[in-house]
């Protein structure tokens, strides 16, 4: 066989071979013999064994062989992967209707079109895939960079390593499809009793069992551990358009993914709830586990309008189903001290199995929520685990009591620092700045990589640091010279040195960096992100009234009460001040006023001048907003060459549209704050 024919058969061998594979996992309807397919197989490895330069990495011989990894690069995510908000009943799914409809400016009785579909209880992952090809995965991680897992995703059998051509759909030139990796119950059992047998770790359900294959090193072992993929979204997308949640998967089915065979469209919410109890029957009869449903509004022009908040889409909530209860009796309640200085009352059972883990502490959350279920210790109690994770007390089994239970009355002072309480809504709080229990908390929140970023600190070394009070505060970090450090256990001249350096270094750090760092209530990574872009210095930021803060979009007004709160403390100021003696400096962004202060701004169509990016960064130099939505809200569209589906809406909502060389004259109409 010449090369130029080995590399037609080798083509039509993988065609051939991808398309079993499709009817075999997907469509779980094969067509031909597992001895047929072993021959096909045969044949291909033969071939490539012969002609290796003719091998592709989407051939199906390639799903394993990947040499174990030293450790998981970051994969950063073209587009975020936002987690979902929870409706934890049908009272809950329907406001959730009504949001929507409120948002949409749509009569109440008016029918919104929903997709509906188990939620896996898995790992969300996205696939990269160009040219029809599978390039890349990763973990959703914090939903803008998780982790590469692109060898280990290889291995599972039902993720095509090429797209299948169909008259349907074309192949685009990149699509990222998302999706969950999970295991089935069986195989996870079958996992758990052979880790038992060879004395290894056991897994407390399938969710954990899929997380902790897929992040093996050894994609062999991944390989090995039989673990299955639904596709239920696309991320990025080059080359096609959708026009609905239904026709995406569609098309993900056509190109060969497994796409879960319970997924609905339901007509209206009241549906959609049918649906949610009707899965919740369902969910004992299924191979694998799932926690709820996901519920889509279908319309992708619908999803563009309603856009996101600063942690979820507005047009997708996740129904959970009630988790699984047990009974067990309250012995005691301790209390635990925060990092934000919440003081959280915590039960204490007999080891408790609940959910497949052993659990001997659940939460009670605060102290009105003691009030209204009326626990006592002593009684017996309903426990679960919240969304299937956080162990808490449901309801109290009043028909057990026997007279003796005690009533649990709220310390008066902080049970670990002795400090004052105060009461702020429904939790009782330590206002004590030296409080070791908040303390280490604060620092070692302070000190991660998403933070300050001082490597070398670790929760040992904050223990010590706090237990014999070299530390009173985050800012004393920077204060402590060699002598202090060396002194430590484990702590050698070498050790000493590498952290002083890494100590100096993050005194050159961003403002996001810094404002996350300090651990404002409420205030994640992404949100101070924001308010770093958009007030530009601390001192703007500080000096923020609440109608400036509840103007930024996605700051809802808890988190701007909870900034100016945070800002206004003397004791917190005293903190940043001396942090910032310390030498801790970033560049603040000086803002212009300008045309489009205060003004959201949305582009569309090619720009001659200027790419996307760097017009937005003019924009936002004048302390003005960037959306990728078109919505009543927007206050102008910037217009460039073969304009899209947003110049339409812009005239459709009335909306101000300026070409650019209009957006270029009104940028020189600035002068300096």
């Amino acid at each position: 066989m010449t090369k130029e024919e080995a590399k037609k058969r080798i083509e039509e061998l993988k065609k051939e071979i991808n398309y079993h594979n499709y009817r075999y996992y997907v469509l779980n309807d094969p067509v031909i013999s597992d001895e047929e397919y072993d021959m096909l197989f045969r044949e291909l490895v033969e071939l490539e064994e012969k002609f290796p330069d003719l091998r592709t990495p989407d051939s199906p011989t390639m799903r394993v062989g990947h040499k174990p990894q030293e450790e998981f690069k970051p994969f950063k995510h073209k587009e975020s992967m936002h987690s979902l908000q929870d409706a934890r009943n049908e009272e809950e799914l329907k406001e959730f209707d009504e949001r929507i409809k409120r948002f949409l400016n749509l009569p109440f009785d008016k029918d919104i079109e929903y997709m509906a579909e188990p939620k896996i209880d898995g790992l969300s992952t996205e696939l990269v895939y160009e040219k029809g090809i599978y390039t890349s995965a990763g973990t959703r991680g914090d939903g803008i960079v998780g982790e590469d897992v692109t060898v280990n995703v290889k291995t599972i059998r039902e993720v095509p390593l090429r797209l299948i051509e169909n008259d349907k759909f074309p192949i685009p030139e990149r699509i990222d499809v998302r999706g969950e990796v999970y295991m089935l119950i069986k195989d996870f059992e079958k996992l758990n009793e052979e880790n038992e047998r060879k004395g290894e770790k056991t897994f407390a359900n399938p969710r954990n069992a899929a997380a902790g294959s897929l992040r093996q090193l050894d994609p062999k072992i991944t390989a090995a551990r039989k673990l299955k993929f639904f596709a239920w979204g696309v991320g990025y997308c080059e080359g096609i358009k959708f026009e609905t949640q239904e026709e995406i998967l569609l098309a993900l089915k056509s190109f060969g993914f497994p796409v879960n065979p319970y997924i609905k469209k339901c007509k209206n919410i009241q549906e959609v709830i049918e649906y949610y109890n009707f899965m919740k029957e369902e969910r004992e009869k299924l191979p694998y586990e799932i926690d709820g449903i996901v519920v889509k509004v279908n319309s992708l022009r619908l999803q563009e309008e309603l856009g996101y908040t600063i942690r979820a889409p507005r047009w997708a909530v996740a129904g959970k189903f009630p988790a699984k209860e047990v009974t067990a009796r309250i012995k005691e309640v301790i209390f635990q001290v925060g990092r934000t200085g919440i003081i959280t009352p915590v039960a204490v059972f007999d080891p408790t199995p609940v959910g497949g883990v052993v659990v001997q502490r659940a939460t009670l959350h605060n102290f009105d929520e003691i009030k209204r279920m009326d626990v006592r210790v002593g009684d017996y109690v309903f426990l679960r685990r919240a969304g299937d994770v956080i162990p808490e007390v449901v309801k109290v089994i009043k028909e057990k009591r026997k007279g003796d239970e005690r009533i649990i009355k709220p310390p008066q002072k902080c049970p670990v620092c002795e400090g004052e309480v105060v009461k702020e809504g429904a939790y009782l709080k330590c206002v004590s700045i030296d409080c070791p229990a908040r303390l280490k908390g604060s620092l070692k929140h302070f000190v991660s990589k998403k933070a300050m970023d001082i490597e070398g600190i670790g929760t040992k070394l904050i223990e010590q640091l706090v237990d014999r009070k070299i530390v009173k505060s985050i800012a004393d970090i920077y204060y402590l010279q060699y002598k202090d450090w060396v002194r430590l256990e484990r702590m050698a001249d070498k050790s000493v040195r590498n952290i002083l350096d890494a100590i100096e270094k993050s005194k050159n750090t961003t403002l996001a960096r810094f404002l996350y760092a300090l651990g404002i209530p409420l205030v994640g990574e992404r949100g101070a992100q924001i308010l770093a872009k958009r007030f530009g210095s601390l001192e703007r930021l500080k000096n923020a009234k609440y109608v400036e803060l509840i103007a930024v979009p996605e700051i809802g007004p808890e988190m701007a009460q909870s900034i100016i709160k945070f800002f206004r403390n003397e004791k917190n100021w005293e903190t940043i001040k001396k942090l910032l003696d310390a030498g801790i400096k970033f560049e603040e962004k000086k803002i212009k006023k300008g045309f489009f202060t205060g003004k959201t701004v949305v582009f569309t169509g090619a720009l001659k001048n200027f790419t996307r990016d760097e017009a937005g960064r003019l924009v936002e130099e004048q302390g003005g907003r960037v959306s990728n939505t078109v919505s009543r809200n927007t206050d102008f569209v910037i217009v460039g060459e073969n304009p899209g589906s947003k110049y339409k809406k812009a005239i459709e909502y009335k909306i101000k549209i300026l070409n650019e060389e209009e957006f270029i004259q009104k940028l020189k109409e600035t002068q300096d704050e």
